[in-house]
């Protein structure tokens, strides 16, 4: 007779939410943050060693950010149209591309300005189309009841491998150059755009035919602004991101140099802010709040410290404390956000709902960090940096007062494709019937 199989002797060698899609995203998101953040660092150098200056560095930065505004919302409505895994591996090769034609130019020779601006564009293009293919694709690879554990874990594996990247690329600058740096990154690309190629989509239903992309625009739309708790919050957050990055690009350097001791110290602060949303995600693959929305959302008050420590300013000890804290809670924000798309925006406009809220949460930076010059003369540094912890509690505070904000519960029933928006304000967490979006 033959004995039942010791589940001991075979222990599971990760959970069972941790499905095979699931698994391929984290650890290709782990491969492509671990390149890209050393990018970044790399091409700021290849710019400043053919001689150019800062502006050519904010230059080079923009070329990348502004396609990234003006293709985000066809991204958002082709990734909802097309097979997502096939989007996220053609913005992958374009990405691959583009990154090994710059690390070419810079191991080769002189690159010029030009040729650089355009490099950028193209990769700001390629993350365009990435964006919503990749959240829509991760969104449907968990099911309802542990989504928020699975976030929390994707988040905090994209977090860790984001300060390791950083860390490894500012070194690996320094010892072997920024050409080559910029080789890893397309490498990087083109190993997470084959693991992203084994991507199952078996279990998403077919497309229903739609009316053409301008339809498939106005759909999502509608899906946006019928949600109040949606568009609240991305309003909310276009001018949280944009004068947080406004303090952290423009002011943060100023006030380190002139207060702090100069870049060492500030990198110190943002690197415990790096290391605060790997503690936050780690909080959240235990904590599960009822009401979604409402904890997260007293989450993102923190945001207001950096700023407010900056204009005292205090010393780089407390500063690291304050950034640790607010980037641990920007995180607690970070997951609670993802599991109410999850669990309310149905799978066939998934894509379409991420890009419209990507597009007004960044849509401000390029304005903001454009005006806090102009603020630092007209005001001062010390009250334009008051003026931006002043503005997150002001626009975070006039959020509580949408009721579905406050009152969205979490669920762990799926909502059925196309299926019409589900009334939050009165729904417990044990809700039977629609909710979710993914079994």
């Amino acid at each position: 007779m033959t004995s039942a199989p010791d589940s001991r002797r075979h222990p599971r060698r990760r959970p069972s939410w941790a499905g095979r899609n699931y698994t391929l995203l984290t650890a290709a998101a782990v491969v492509t943050n671990l390149g890209s953040q050393g990018a970044l660092i790399a091409a700021a150098f290849a710019v400043l060693e053919t001689g150019g200056d800062g502006g050519d560095v904010g230059l080079v930065a923009a070329a990348r950010t502004l396609p990234l505004v003006l293709f985000l919302l066809i991204g958002g409505a082709v990734a909802d149209r097309l097979p997502r895994h096939r989007v996220m591996v053609a913005a992958n090769a374009l990405n691959c591309l583009s990154q090994a034609a710059f690390a070419l130019l810079v191991l080769t020779g002189e690159p010029r300005l030009w040729q650089m601006l355009l490099l950028s564009a193209l990769g700001g293009t390629g993350q365009a189309f990435f964006g919503p293919a990749a959240e829509g694709m991760l969104m449907s690879s968990v099911d309802g009841e542990q989504a928020s554990r699975a976030f929390a874990f994707f988040r905090m594996a994209m977090q860790g491998a984001g300060l390791g990247g950083a860390a490894l690329g500012g070194a690996l600058v320094a010892v072997i150059g920024p050409g080559w740096v910029l080789a890893v990154d397309a490498v990087a690309f083109a190993l997470a755009g084959a693991m992203r190629s084994f991507l199952d989509v078996s279990h998403i239903p077919p497309r229903r035919p739609g009316g053409g992309l301008l339809a498939d625009l106005r759909e999502g739309w509608q899906e946006f602004v019928g949600r109040p708790w949606l568009w609240t919050v991305v309003a909310q957050f276009s001018v949280v991101v944009a004068v947080v990055g406004a303090a952290d690009a423009v002011y943060g350097p100023l006030v380190a140099r002139d207060s702090l001791g100069g870049p060492g110290p500030w990198g110190l602060a943002l690197g415990a802010f790096g290391a605060g949303t790997v503690g936050g995600a780690l909080l959240m693959t235990r904590w599960k709040p009822r009401r979604l929305l409402l904890a997260g959302t007293f989450c993102v008050f923190p945001l207001a410290a950096p700023a407010a420590a900056l204009a005292v300013p205090v010393p780089v000890g407390p500063l690291c404390v304050v950034m640790f804290v607010s980037g641990a809670a920007i995180e607690v924000f970070g997951v609670s956000w993802m599991t109410a798309l999850h669990q309310e925006i149905p799978e066939d406009k998934l894509s379409r709902v991420a890009a419209y809220d990507w597009f007004g949460s960044i849509a401000m930076v390029p304005l903001a960090t454009a005006l806090a010059g102009p603020a630092e003369q007209a005001f001062g540094r010390t009250a334009a940096l008051w003026g931006c912890s002043v503005l997150v509690v002001v626009v975070t505070a006039a959020v509580l007062f949408v009721p579905d904000v406050r009152n969205l519960t979490r669920r762990t029933r799926p909502v059925a494709q196309g299926s019409p928006s589900v009334d939050v304000r009165h729904t417990s967490a044990d809700a039977e019937g629609s909710a979710g979006r993914l079994g």
